[in-house]
């Protein structure tokens, strides 16, 4: 598989990330089989949260570290941040974050990730502080790199350029992972420009549109899918919708002409937008991660990626387009 640079950094990371939102109800066997076939297929970025299964996705992780897959040859992501708090949903002090951080190293079993990631902005504390919490991790080597995650255009600005106005004394900003796809393009109004300005690079989360881009419910939902399921059903309903439905059948339509997917379609969409590193994929089980992972082949043809960016283009208006000619 194909390596990028995360961001304006010396970090090398898989085009494509396996993620493990799901793997606190994952059973272990069926976790080594997903892990196995994306390190077999080239794949390094494997990204997790500590509140993943509340905590069991890092530990079932690094239970398969060694036993399975070498160390040295994964590039292991966590998050810290989000907290099981009705009236605080994140905690950016610099004393919960840093705490966080060494429950994860316990659960992974290991020295130091790879890339440490603020889950999301807390406007209860001082950026600052929270942002220092990002450059103790580093320079005491619990962390080779750090991120964030679901900031928006304005936060992520502050934050990247905080970290820049002192070289070599805080660590800059190597990545934002953010929900990005054919059906959800709102980061491009503000968040995406910024990022590349300065540097930061794109990790997107649900790349598929929560599942709705592979063609699975165009016709009906399968019983054994999320939208399926009670729990997660209001997770897929706002890309159930009929703007939502002309994207997916563009996309349906590329696939036929490609001999393709409409997963892999979709995927390579996402997969080669401007400022993307590697969009992060969820799997049940081996046999969706392989057809996912066979997207490595596929390149888009100008002519596809520009009717899927009309279809599925977001409304921009003032201030996010050149206003002077409004």
């Amino acid at each position: 598989m194909e390596q990028r640079h995360l961001g304006r950094t010396g970090l090398r990371v898989s085009r494509i990330g396996l993620g493990t939102l799901t793997w606190g109800h994952t059973d272990e066997s069926d976790a080594a089989d997903l892990l196995k076939v994306f390190w077999e297929a080239g794949g390094s970025l494997v990204d997790t949260a500590d509140v993943y299964g509340d905590g069991e996705a890092e530990y079932l992780l690094g239970r398969l570290i060694e036993r399975l897959v070498p160390r040295r040859d994964l590039v292991i992501a966590t998050k810290a941040g989000s907290v099981p708090d009705p009236d605080r949903r994140f905690d950016g002090s610099r004393g919960h974050l840093l705490a966080a951080l060494d429950d994860s190293l316990s659960r992974l079993g290991t020295e130091y990730v790879d890339l440490w990631q603020l889950h999301a902005f807390d406007p209860y504390t001082p950026l600052d502080e929270t942002l220092q919490a990002l450059d103790i991790a580093v320079s005491s080597g619990r962390a080779r790199y750090a991120g964030i995650s679901n900031f928006s255009g304005w936060q992520l600005a502050k934050a990247a350029t905080w970290q820049l106005s002192a070289p070599g004394t805080r660590t800059r900003l190597a990545s934002t992972q953010m929900e990005y796809s054919l059906v959800q393009r709102g980061i491009e109004r503000e968040l995406l420009p910024a990022a590349m300005d300065l540097g930061v690079g794109l990790l997107p989360s649900s790349p598929l549109g929560r599942g709705v881009l592979t063609g699975k419910y165009r016709h009906s939902t399968p019983a054994d899918s999320r939208g399926g399921s009670e729990h997660l059903a209001p997770f897929v309903a706002p890309y159930l919708d009929d703007a939502a439905s002309r994207i997916v059948d563009a996309v349906a339509t590329a696939a036929d002409g490609l001999a393709a997917t409409p997963l892999q379609v979709a995927l390579a969409w996402v997969r080669d937008r401007p400022g993307v590193t590697a969009p992060i994929v969820g799997a049940r089980n081996a046999q969706q991660l392989t057809a996912a992972l066979s997207v490595e082949t596929l390149s888009l043809p100008d002519e596809i990626c520009q009717a899927l960016d009309d279809v599925s283009a977001p409304l921009h208006r003032y201030p996010d387009q050149d206003w002077s000619t409004l």
